[in-house]
């Protein structure tokens, strides 16, 4: 699949991701990428957050693929309960683990527990031996359990502008490489 064969659906975690994220600069990039807004990007609802995933679901046209990073990776996963049948692929990074969700006071409990249903299309876990939101064998677990293929980042950190991967162009490489087979 190319690029513009697909309604690609950029899906950022607590506090949305910044114009030096990747996920800001990939939005740029790719020509039918399109960022899945939220009420509340800082106490985000699991409510809202499914809705507005479910939304741009609903409002897309082509064959869907899925970028979602940190919280955003477990907002689509609730949303996928609902709503799969027109996704293509997903790519997720750096989601965190339950335990993690549950220390951090503005982030809404009813993100748990973490859907671990077997997903119906090609997806990607990328996860880090360093991440300081996720465990790196939990990460791993996900993959395996939801039938995604995961990639080991290395000591990446949470894969954002703090841990230093603003243009992050070894993911990009990886997407391109994930889309193209799709």
């Amino acid at each position: 699949m190319r690029v513009a064969d697909a309604d690609i659906l950029i899906i950022p975690g607590l506090n949305d991701s910044g114009p030096d994220h990747w996920q800001t600069r990939w939005q740029i990039k790719l020509s039918t990428a399109r960022r899945v807004q939220q009420k509340d990007w800082r106490r985000p609802c699991r409510y809202d957050w499914e809705a507005g995933v479910i939304s741009a679901i609903d409002e897309s046209m082509r064959p869907i693929v899925l970028i979602a990073h940190s919280l955003g990776v477990i907002a689509s996963l609730f949303a996928l309960q609902r709503r799969d049948e027109k996704i293509a692929g997903a790519f997720f990074v750096a989601p965190p683990s339950e335990t993690v969700i549950r220390e951090i006071p503005v982030i809404d409990r009813e993100f748990l527990p973490i859907p671990r249903h077997r997903l119906t299309f090609p997806a990607i876990i990328v996860g880090s031996g360093n991440d300081p939101y996720a465990d790196y064998q939990v990460t791993k677990d996900l993959a395996e359990e939801l039938g995604a293929k995961f990639i080991d980042a290395g000591p990446a950190g949470h894969i954002n502008v703090e841990s230093g991967h603003g243009p992050w162009p070894e993911g990009l490489l990886a997407f391109a490489h994930f889309i193209a087979k799709l």
